[in-house]
């Protein structure tokens, strides 16, 4: 292998083999392949290739009982421990509203999927692996002790695919957003001043052709402030301190996971912050946190405020709100957590 060819999957096995302690993700960024690269290295070995359709998962996942569900993005990992049920299809995406797993499915940007076996010593490790066109990783499905594994197997042989190929060509296209629009602050503050829903944000800002991060930038300290980027791990010991029910949101393209409820265990380690929770673990690496804002959106029960997290090209790491039903005003003592979180230091030029 050429430092200019992709290496072969069987380079990627030898590979593997000669470090068998290193992480998956390290493992694709020292190959420069994806990690679906890695798992397709396996078909035929320890993976199998099923259909990626979200909606074909939804019909059969409840069957395997209590899982673990994760997502993630470069930057955040979001687990939680439970059943997938309450699940409604349609239109454009899928939604999963269970007591645990609750998840917002974009189903067109699933576009290859594994089941994959793993030796834990005597144990088999199951899971049901989905990632994007570039092979980046976008849901996976890991068993536990109590999980259906008669179920499992059942599944894996009904959505077994024809192509059983060990090779994996990434599609890196992406389709740009169109984040050209020429917005005043005072035409974007009259949109965001008229909302009467956060789900309304998205909306407005593919009206106005602006990105997420621009607008928080530029609406006015009234509705967005910078915070210190020690922000999201005080907040966190906040919430824990106050036992204030909180909601965690984790994306990429083709998935948002939610977490709702107190956090209890907060934990450092190198460059991660860890929630480390009997059903919900979350992990965020601090240096790879660009910006912190807090950011006040109008709707009809009062504004409503979020902690975001922003990458270093502008992307959504993490969000975090207080958990409210609808119908009902945010939490005082969620507005008083975030109120006080430290602010940015402005550096003068």
């Amino acid at each position: 292998m050429t430092e200019n060819t992709m290496p072969s999957p069987a380079d990627i096995r030898a590979f593997r083999a000669e470090n068998p302690k290193m992480r998956e993700r390290d493992i694709a960024a020292q190959l420069k392949v994806s990690e679906a690269a890695l798992v397709a290295a396996e078909v035929g070995i320890s993976a199998t290739r099923i259909d990626a359709s979200a909606l074909k998962l939804l019909e059969r996942v409840a069957e395997l009982g209590e899982v673990m569900a994760l997502s993630r993005n470069e930057s955040a990992v979001h687990e939680k421990i439970g059943v997938y049920e309450n699940i409604k299809t349609g239109g454009q995406g899928a939604i999963v509203l269970g007591e645990n797993i609750d998840l917002r499915i974009f189903p067109s940007r699933w576009a290859h999927a594994f089941a994959v076996t793993k030796k834990d010593g005597d144990q088999e490790r199951l899971s049901l692996q989905y990632f994007d066109k570039a092979g980046t990783a976008v849901h996976k499905v890991h068993l536990r002790p109590a999980s259906n594994v008669e179920a499992y197997h059942a599944i894996v042989a009904d959505l077994r695919i024809e192509d059983q190929s060990q090779d994996f060509v990434a599609d890196d296209s992406k389709a740009a957003a169109d984040e050209s629009g020429d917005v005043t602050k005072d035409e974007l503050r009259d949109h965001w001043s008229k909302m009467t829903d956060t789900h309304e944000f998205f909306g407005m800002l593919r009206k106005l052709k602006i990105g997420r991060q621009a607008a928080v930038r530029t609406v006015g300290d009234d509705y967005a402030w910078k915070l210190d980027n020690t922000a999201a791990i005080e907040m966190m010991h906040a919430s824990v301190k106050s036992g204030l029910p909180i909601m965690c949101f984790v994306g990429n393209d083709g998935i948002v996971q939610i977490h709702s409820g107190p956090i209890f265990n907060v934990q450092p380690m190198g460059p991660w912050i860890n929630i480390l929770d009997e059903t919900f673990h979350m992990h965020l690496r601090q240096d790879h946190i660009a910006e912190i804002w807090a950011v006040r959106k109008p709707t009809k029960d009062g504004h409503v405020t979020s902690v975001e997290v922003y990458g270093a090209q502008g992307e959504m790491i993490i969000q975090f709100f207080s958990k409210r039903k609808e119908g009902s005003e945010e939490r005082a003592e969620w507005r008083d957590i975030v109120e006080s979180l430290p602010r940015a230091t402005s550096v003068a030029a």
